[in-house]
């Protein structure tokens, strides 16, 4: 395995920023993770304030309870008995629950979560902890209930879930029918190639699906397999307990609103003043807090002094949604804004990863943290890596490709690839034929017109038809061309879908178990044992 660094260019110029000059935005954000300095202070200011959160033994035991049901590793329990003891500290990420892990960035989330922990616990000497929060919470099912295979043949093949019903309930109250699970493995099984490492593989996606009666559960199961040994705690947002302890920081959102909503705002104006565009919605008059009313998960906004949804299926004041609280608290439910806040009162939070497009947006709640008597915790941006096979290796160094090529797309240089196979120079002898055949034939249309007007008419349909013949015969030759080159166009094509399928990054698209089948469980040691770098860099790995 060798490691590249390979900077990409794209993203908001917020999060390029944040990344590469982090001078020009420190002012939207709470600290810069990759400072000794910033840790310090974020965790003594963790320290000064451990008794404005959450009761940490309540949260631990909540947290033990739902890891004994689906992570129930001895290192997770280990990271539960710290995070039991004042003065532990934790690296976050979150994510939705996706179909068997989801995308790769997903695995890549998690391996920087608990490097970054480690990394922490090192130089701040003091216990750190990894934890992954599971949006659960979130009720976008199409979002999440589809990956990606490469399958058998070198395509790529999407692999969906179906679900009964149609309500808009959060993806961890979606019930998941046993038949679906089933249905859906055996198209996994079909789709990955035979490998050493297959049974074992399938046995423990077989294992995560029967236990499960949701989305969220098989893929806490899952992500529990591939990373309890590392003592990754898994929260799932949407655990009606936990909802009990985060109800204190529900009561201060809706108390403290408008104060919320106008910091919302002005963040958002700091942030256009600076000249970035906003990555997330601040609308006027959104309370940024969901209902869930009869399994249906409904947005709250403020009309006329009360908050209800856009179609008025509910309606509450202040102190009727305070009631509701009261006695239903795991009713309620954040939004992307709110999230961030939420975080910050169960959790002790030192930093949090996130993707660049979160990146960009978390500077959104930079002021709401205040009003909520919190700080903004630090940001890392995620590990980012392209794996790239052994024989696509050769193939590239075979056709003389980059990885920048394949970024921008092959077509012109496997275009001037395949003209260079052309022995005969057709293309030329083509383009030379047509142009002959028009020097000699309009001098001849034009004397015919001077015969009769019509002939002029007929010359040029004439020419039309002869000139489509032979570009038809052209287009031949070139089918037959690459029909010779069949095999090795191929090959341009397997790069291509392996390393930027559908035009995008190989880790927003491809699922980790065709890697795993391919490589065994050993493979995410291999990851883990990659430096850690915080700079944002995309990397390469070279199998």
């Amino acid at each position: 395995m060798n490691v590249i660094p390979e900077p990409l260019p794209g993203g908001s110029a917020l999060a390029r920023d944040y990344i590469h000059h982090y001078e020009k935005v420190g002012h939207l954000y709470g600290g810069d993770f990759r400072s000794a300095e910033s840790r310090a202070e974020r965790a003594a200011w963790l320290d000064s304030t451990e008794g404005l959160r959450a009761d940490r033994a309540g949260i631990a035991e909540c947290l033990r309870q739902y890891n004994l049901k689906w992570n129930p590793h001895p290192a997770v329990m280990d990271s539960l008995a710290l995070l039991e003891q004042q003065g532990t500290l934790v690296v976050t990420a979150g994510q939705q629950s996706g179909l068997f892990t989801g995308p790769l960035f997903v695995i890549y989330k998690a391996i920087t979560t608990i490097q970054a922990a480690k990394e922490a616990a090192a130089q701040l000497g003091r216990p750190v902890v990894p934890l992954f929060w599971i949006a659960g919470e979130d009720h976008d099912w199409d979002e999440v209930n589809h990956t990606f295979i490469l399958n058998r043949t070198g395509e790529v093949t999407k692999l969906k879930l179906d679900k009964a019903g149609d309500l808009r309930s959060s993806v961890s109250s979606i019930k998941v029918e046993e038949e679906s699970w089933q249905q859906i493995i055996e198209q996994l099984d079909g789709l990955l190639q035979d490998s050493e490492f297959k049974p074992q593989i399938m046995e423990v996606i077989r294992e995560s699906s029967a236990a499960a009666g949701s989305l969220s559960e098989a893929f806490a199961k899952l992500m529990g397999s591939l990373f309890g040994r590392f003592g990754l705690i898994l929260l799932d947002s949407a655990d009606p307990e936990l909802r009990r302890l985060e109800a204190p920081m529900f009561q201060t959102l809706i108390e403290h609103n408008d104060e919320l909503e106008a910091a919302y705002q002005a963040a958002a104006g700091e942030i256009t003043d600076s000249g970035y565009e906003l990555q997330a919605a601040v609308a006027a008059g959104s309370a940024n807090l969901f209902y869930i009313h009869e399994g249906t998960r409904l947005l709250l906004h403020k009309e006329e002094g009360r908050f209800t949804d856009r179609k008025g299926t509910v309606s509450f004041s202040r102190e009727e949604l305070l009631e509701q609280l009261e006695a239903r608290p795991e009713q309620f439910s954040n939004n992307v804004l709110t999230r961030p806040l939420m975080q910050d009162y169960v959790l002790p939070v030192l930093a949090t990863v996130l993707g660049q497009g979160e990146l960009a947006y978390w500077a959104i709640p930079r002021l709401a943290f205040k009003v909520a008597g919190e700080q903004m915790p630090l940001i890392l941006p995620r590990m980012s890596f392209t794996v790239v096979e052994g024989t696509l290796h050769k193939h590239m160094d075979k056709y003389q490709l980059v990885f920048g090529d394949v970024l921008l797309g092959l077509d012109s240089k496997r275009k001037e690839w395949l003209a260079a196979q052309d022995e005969l120079g057709l293309e030329r002898r083509f383009e030379d034929t047509k142009a002959a055949f028009l020097a000699m034939y309009e001098p001849l249309i034009e004397q015919l017109g001077s015969i009769q007007a019509g002939l002029l008419k007929l010359g040029a349909n004439n020419k039309d038809k002869i000139l489509d013949q032979i570009t038809f015969l052209q287009a031949k030759a070139q089918d037959a061309m690459e029909k010779q080159n069949e095999a090795a166009l191929r090959q341009w094509e397997r790069i291509e879908q392996s390393l930027m399928p559908m035009g995008k990054l190989q880790e927003r698209v491809y699922n980790v178990m065709f890697y795993l089948n391919r490589y065994g469980p050993a493979w995410l040691d291999e990851l883990m044992k990659i430096p850690a770098d915080y700079s944002g860099t995309h990397r390469i790995i070279y199998m």
